[in-house]
């Protein structure tokens, strides 16, 4: 079982999968750090969402370095102590390879490598620094996704980010691992949030749920549930994995 009463950075935490987890960590007696990189309001009503205190609201830009570290910095200070970082924040927009100009494609890619990959390398960097000298057996759980492995059309630089985000992880499980940081990731399939409930409609949405054989996809509440346990004690054998969460929606060996 895990002593309540860490310190969580979760980054993207205004809405969506972000806040679920924010929400899980809190309930369990964490003090949470919630994240927002331009959407203070929603990460407000995150924050409000919160049981116990102790919370703090973090704003910064991750695709900026300096961005990144002034982050991890303000929630170190917010919340006495990262023990917990949760790599959620995340860019995905279209870029189709054949379909998009050239300089909005490379534009698409500087952004989607900066927030998706270097900035979770950056965070982790930092934290897991002050937790090696603060003595802390501390948790990198960082959120991937399917698309990594199935390959994203529509999305290449997201696909390939998070693929490097799964890699990442990895590296560091090696790294920290002396030191008793864990790391994991988590792929999700395609989870149902507000950013995405558009495409949920019609022929795309029936498309998109019969991808499962339950017939649907992941509720946040379950991918946050996984999220929780790789950053619990008990999960400190699990670390270097990327843990699938796609309801049998593409499987692999």
């Amino acid at each position: 079982m895990t002593a309540a009463g860490r310190g969580v950075l979760v980054t993207g935490a205004s809405g969506g999968l972000g806040r679920a987890v924010a929400v899980a960590f809190a309930a369990q007696g964490d003090r949470v750090a919630v994240h927002y990189g331009s959407r203070e309001e929603g990460a407000r009503e995150t924050l409000g969402l919160l049981a116990g205190g102790g919370h703090a609201l973090v704003g910064g830009d991750l695709a900026d370095p300096a961005g990144a570290a002034r982050v991890a910095d303000l929630a170190d200070e917010g919340i006495g102590g990262v023990d917990v970082l949760v790599n959620n924040a995340a860019v995905n927009d279209a870029h189709p390879p054949l379909s998009t100009p050239y300089e909005e494609f490379a534009a698409h890619w500087q952004r989607h490598v900066a927030v998706n990959l270097t900035a979770p390398a950056l965070l982790a960097h930092r934290v897991a620094g002050r937790m090696v000298e603060r003595g802390v057996r501390g948790r990198v759980v960082n959120v991937g996704s399917r698309g990594a492995f199935r390959g994203e059309p529509d999305y290449p630089a997201y696909g390939a980010s998070k693929a490097g985000l799964h890699a990442l992880g990895q590296s560091l499980a090696v790294a920290l691992g002396p030191h008793g940081i864990a790391v994991a990731s988590v792929a999700p399939g395609f989870i149902a949030t507000d950013r995405v409930a558009h495409r949920l409609t019609g022929a795309e949405g029936e498309a998109i749920r019969a991808q499962s054989p339950f017939g649907r996809v992941a509720t946040v509440e379950e991918v946050a549930a996984a999220v929780l346990w790789l950053a619990s004690d008990g999960a400190e054998w699990a670390s270097g994995t990327v843990l699938d969460l796609n309801g049998a929606s593409y499987l692999r060996t």
